[in-house]
C-alpha cells in the first residue's frame, strides 16, 4: 500500500510541477504580447523594460499562487485529511474484527476442549460403553456438515442370507 500512495505523491507532485510551468509559460507570454503591444510601461532602454515586466510577472505570480493557496489548497489538504481519517478507520476496523475473530475460535477451541474432557472422564468411568454424545447423532454433523449416520438404532429382522437364485445343490 506505501509503494502505491509513494507512487501517487509522485504523480501528483509531477503534475503540479507541470501547472506551475504552464502558468509561468502563459504569464511570460502574456507580458511579451503586451509589451509587444506597447499597451503598458514603455520606456526607452531595454534593461528597465525588461525589470519592469519581471517585477509585473512576479507580482502577477504572486497575486496566481495567493489565490492557489487560498480556495485550492485548503481544499486539498481537507481532502487529504478526510482520506486519512478513513483509511485509519477502516484499518481499526478491520483489526477489531480480526481479533474479535480471533477471541471467538480461541473460545470455539476452549468449549471443544471440555466438551472432550468431560467424554473422556466418562470413557474412563465407563469402560466398553458408547458415550452418550455418540447416540442418536443426526445424519449431518453440525459441527462439519458431513454425512455421520453414528451406528444403527434397529436389529436386523433376519436371521440367515437370503437366496438370491444361487445354491449350493444345483452344482
Amino acid at each position: 500500500m506505501s509503494e502505491m500512495s509513494g507512487h501517487s505523491e509522485h504523480n501528483e507532485a509531477e503534475i503540479r510541477l507541470m501547472g506551475l510551468i504552464l502558468a509561468q509559460s502563459a504569464l511570460v507570454g502574456i507580458s511579451i504580447g503586451i509589451f509587444d503591444a506597447e499597451l503598458w510601461l514603455i520606456s526607452d532602454t531595454p534593461t528597465l523594460n525588461g525589470f519592469t515586466y519581471a517585477m509585473a510577472a512576479f507580482f502577477v505570480q504572486g497575486i496566481a499562487y495567493y489565490f492557489f493557496k487560498m480556495f485550492f489548497e485548503q481544499n486539498m489538504q481537507d481532502r487529504v485529511r478526510m482520506t486519512t481519517m478513513e483509511r485509519d478507520r477502516q484499518q481499526r476496523y478491520r483489526g477489531m474484527q480480526h481479533t474479535f475473530d480471533q477471541r471467538r475460535t480461541e473460545m470455539e477451541l476452549r468449549l471443544q476442549e471440555k466438551q472432550l474432557e468431560a467424554e473422556l472422564l466418562w470413557m474412563e468411568d465407563n469402560p466398553g460403553k458408547t458415550p452418550p454424545s455418540w447416540i442418536g447423532k443426526s445424519v449431518l454433523s453440525e459441527e462439519t456438515g458431513n454425512f455421520n449416520p453414528g451406528t444403527p438404532a434397529h436389529k436386523s429382522g433376519t436371521t440367515q442370507p437370503l437366496s438370491l437364485g444361487a445354491s449350493k445343490d444345483k452344482e
